[in-house]
């Protein structure tokens, strides 16, 4: 079980997969992903949610009890823009906590790294627990837990590309350094991606698209929590070291020819 657990701010969740809330069919397929994905922490959109609970909001299908929320500050262009949603959540009583998107670039969606830091030490001089998402940067990720950042969300790959973790040695790099979590978030396509993200020794993976909008969000949110535990324990067993020849799996000393 203590594979599972992942840390967070001195804050255990039970599971090492963080679902997205966004684009699924409907709310009733979304509740029965995220119950099938195991999931104890959910991201929501604070643009897109309708917060004076006047009609039908996902928020209605998501027991605070059974899963943490993170509010999203997806679709934000500006650190000042950023902060105002991460306030307008805490302030309606969704979370301190904030997954925070500062974007740069409307058709790769990669994040404004410069807008993404400001925004990141105006959120934690203001008591917020951030969790920024960002590019595959060793640098820059240093440079946000230096800022106060509780975990470092690098991308495997451009958000809902499905292209899975692009560039794996950058991730090692940025684990190696790192004193705070690491979760990738974004390019996740199928079971395959998340096992292999898991098994570079990141502590989790964040996704929304590769189950919203698989034929069967529910199937796929079961294979995903699978290949998220089987990534870990893989990671934590220690692969055999990669040769350039074959080895036997029988040792030959002592056999009859």
């Amino acid at each position: 079980m203590s594979s599972e657990i992942l840390t967070i701010a001195g804050k255990e969740f039970h599971s090492r997969l963080i679902v997205g809330t966004g684009k699924y069919p409907d709310f009733a397929t979304m509740a029965k992903a995220l119950a099938a994905s195991g999931t104890a922490m959910v991201t929501v959109a604070v643009r897109r949610v309708n917060l004076d609970r006047t009609q039908e909001s996902l928020l209605d299908y998501l027991d605070p009890e059974k899963y943490a929320l993170l509010p999203n500050t997806a679709g934000c262009y500006s650190a000042d823009e950023a902060v105002m949603y991460a306030r307008l959540a805490r302030e309606v009583g969704i979370s301190n906590w904030v997954k925070l998107e500062v974007i740069g670039d409307p058709r790769t969606l990669f994040p404004d790294n410069e807008e993404l830091l400001k925004a990141t030490k105006i959120l934690v001089s203001e008591g917020f627990v951030v969790l920024p998402y960002t590019n595959d940067d060793p640098v820059f990720a240093r440079k946000l837990e230096d800022a106060g950042a509780a975990a470092v969300m690098p991308l495997g790959a451009p958000i809902g590309s499905g292209l899975g973790i692009r560039n794996p040695h950058n991730i090692m790099l940025i684990l190696q350094n790192a004193k705070i979590p690491i979760i990738v978030d974004a390019g996740v396509g199928t079971a395959s991606d998340a096992a292999i993200a898991m098994e570079l020794g990141v502590d989790g993976v964040l996704m929304n698209t590769a189950i919203a909008c698989a034929k069967d969000p529910v199937k796929m949110a079961e294979a995903m929590r699978q290949a998220v535990q089987a990534g870990r324990l893989a990671f934590e067993a220690g692969r055999i070291p990669r040769k350039a020849y074959a080895s036997a799996s029988t040792a030959m000393e002592g056999m009859i020819e």
